[in-house]
């Protein structure tokens, strides 16, 4: 962490030195966006602080390139209306200076490496922010359609030369039955009768959502920003929240409304297409430790049934785990991110890591504690399986392969886009890089 906050308290003092020691020119045009050079040089900065460049002539002209694309990839956003809203900008430029401010330490000493107020770092920050965030989304909207099927997936891993395939780490497929703890009435009772106060409260006038949200709020992730969570779809949202949030008028305050996260108020900031942007309240339920001892006698009680071999491990998570996520497919884990059950050692933490770290394959777990997004959770597990570490094969590496070829193919596409872009739209680039290697020919006609 310390060597963490060096990094992120040299990139702000060079960020800091380039804005006052740039001289500013222009180094490109790419249709009617400019690229200066000082953003060239405040990435390059940016790098250095990090440890990434190696030399200077060439990563200046590998950092122009990535421009040079980006205002490909902006204009074209133009064109095609695509955007972002003030809101998710402003999401975005907070939770990034709250990194920075973590780091750092305070507000206060980032505006002595800026030599600047927090608002002028955060005005400066936000139009380089909207242009990423758009480039990425128009980036994204190239490569919407890019599918893969089995016999490519084959092919693909057949072109590889046996010795350069990556090495796998150790993997681990764990299945789960989690018992959540019971809430007494009178607790739920306790816990809607303060969110009432609140709503009465906003309703009255007499106190901000914003504030009640900063003060009491027990998301974590929307607290800071007055309860905001910026645009969301349905899917993305709990289903009790997602129909309260979408049936809100402006200016209301929703109706308490229970998820697996705790009980939550809602307040209407903004809706555009298929997306909605809410503040909210969440509170969770205090469990008390008889309520814990329950729920580790029942997961007990259901051992018991497997040991005795009333149930498989897979019935007794389709019978009596509460996880939606994992109780239909015999309580097998995956990866949210890629959907493989195969996860990575590194990637299991906490008790779950320490569990796994105790068990062989087909063994099961004793009762443990989990703390996860929704809160306390009691477990058992068993891991299904154990891949060590391994040269990567189709057998065991499926998906893997599955994605690489999706990325390979998304990449070829964006190849083929920017070369078509750069035939039709007028671009200048100073003389002093017309000697520099770029990635792409055509930059210079």
């Amino acid at each position: 962490m310390r060597y963490l906050s060096l990094l992120v308290l040299l990139f702000l003092a060079s960020y800091a030195s380039a804005q006052k020691n740039v001289i500013d020119k222009i180094i490109a045009v790419v249709g009617e966006e400019i690229v200066l050079k000082s953003d060239i040089e405040n990435q390059f900065l940016h790098e250095q602080s990090q440890g990434l460049v190696n030399s200077s002539a060439d990563s200046r002209t590998r950092i122009l390139e990535n421009l040079l694309v980006q205002k490909l990839l902006v204009a074209q956003a133009k064109i095609d209306s695509i955007e972002v809203t003030d809101t998710e900008v402003e999401n975005a430029l907070n939770s990034q200076l709250e990194q920075y401010v973590q780091h750092i330490g305070s507000r206060e000493r980032l505006e002595t490496y800026f030599g600047k107020s927090y608002e002028d770092i955060k005005n400066e920050m936000r139009n380089p922010l909207r242009e990423q965030m758009i480039t990425q989304r128009m980036q994204s909207k190239i490569v919407e359609n890019v599918r893969v099927t089995p016999s490519e997936v084959r092919y693909f891993y057949r072109k590889f030369n046996k010795d350069s395939l990556p090495e796998v780490p150790d993997k681990y497929e764990i299945q789960q039955i989690v018992i959540k703890p019971r809430i007494s009435d009178t607790e739920k009772e306790r816990i809607r009768n303060r969110l009432r106060d609140f709503r009465e409260e906003i309703l009255a006038g007499k106190q901000t959502f914003n504030t009640l949200a900063v003060l009491y709020s027990e998301d974590p992730g929307s607290a800071a920003k007055g309860g905001e969570l910026g645009y969301q779809t349905k899917s993305a949202l709990a289903p009790a929240f997602a129909e309260a949030a979408f049936s809100l008028k402006p200016g209301r305050v929703s109706k308490i409304v229970e998820t697996e996260f705790g009980f939550h108020i809602l307040q209407y900031i903004d809706r555009q297409g298929d997306k909605v942007n809410v503040r909210h309240i969440l509170l969770r339920p205090r469990i008390s430790d008889e309520e814990r001892q329950e729920a580790i006698q029942h997961l007990d009680t259901v051992l018991t049934y497997i040991h005795d071999g009333k149930a498989t491990f897979e019935e007794a998570a389709a019978y009596f785990s509460m996880d939606k996520k994992t109780r239909n497919n015999g309580g097998l884990i995956f990866n949210e991110e890629d959907a493989d059950s195969k996860l990575p050692r590194e990637t299991i933490e906490g008790e779950m890591a320490r569990q796994v770290n105790k068990l062989k394959v087909g063994e099961i777990s004793s009762p443990f504690l989990d703390q996860t997004r929704t809160g306390e959770e009691y477990k058992v597990i068993k891991i299904k399986a154990y891949y060590p570490s391994h040269t990567a094969n189709l057998d065991d590496d499926w998906i893997s392969f599955e994605n690489g070829l999706k990325s390979k193919k998304q990449q070829e596409v964006l190849d083929k886009w920017i070369k078509e872009k750069q035939a039709n739209t007028y671009i200048h680039i100073d003389e002093d890089y017309k000697n520099s290697k770029f990635h792409y020919d055509g930059w210079f006609k």
